[in-house]
């Protein structure tokens, strides 16, 4: 078992890779979300299987919102710190709606080559 440990973790970070977008956008569809709630709901969602931390979350929210899909604004309270909500924007809606679909055909291209029923 702990020969494949590494080899899953490896698997889970490419995994993470190619649908960190899709994740980050629905989540902000939703509703306005700061980066720490953006990273905890992932977490719980996923049932720890996927965790972003501040140093790989916050450049990829950076990244989005130079893109022109999501829009941050800076949300002050008193007696609290500021935080940087994130909306997504509708360009970001429109990309949102398009990986969407792609991770639709990719999932169901992957079952039908390695689903259980041929395992």
């Amino acid at each position: 078992m702990s020969i494949s440990q590494p080899s899953e973790r490896a698997d889970a970070r490419e995994l993470k890779k190619g649908s960190a977008d899709l994740l980050i956008l629905s989540l902000v569809e939703e509703r306005a979300r700061h980066g720490y709630e953006i990273a905890k709901l992932i977490e719980t969602r996923s049932k720890g299987s996927v965790t972003f931390h501040a140093a790989s979350l916050y450049p990829l929210l950076y990244r989005l919102e130079r893109r022109g899909w999501i829009v941050g604004r800076w949300q002050e309270r008193t007696g609290a710190r500021r935080r940087r909500l994130y909306t997504i924007t509708r360009e970001g809606r429109k990309v949102l709606a398009a990986r969407r679909t792609g991770w639709r055909r990719f999932v169901k291209a992957i079952e039908a080559i390695a689903g259980a029923e041929y395992a």
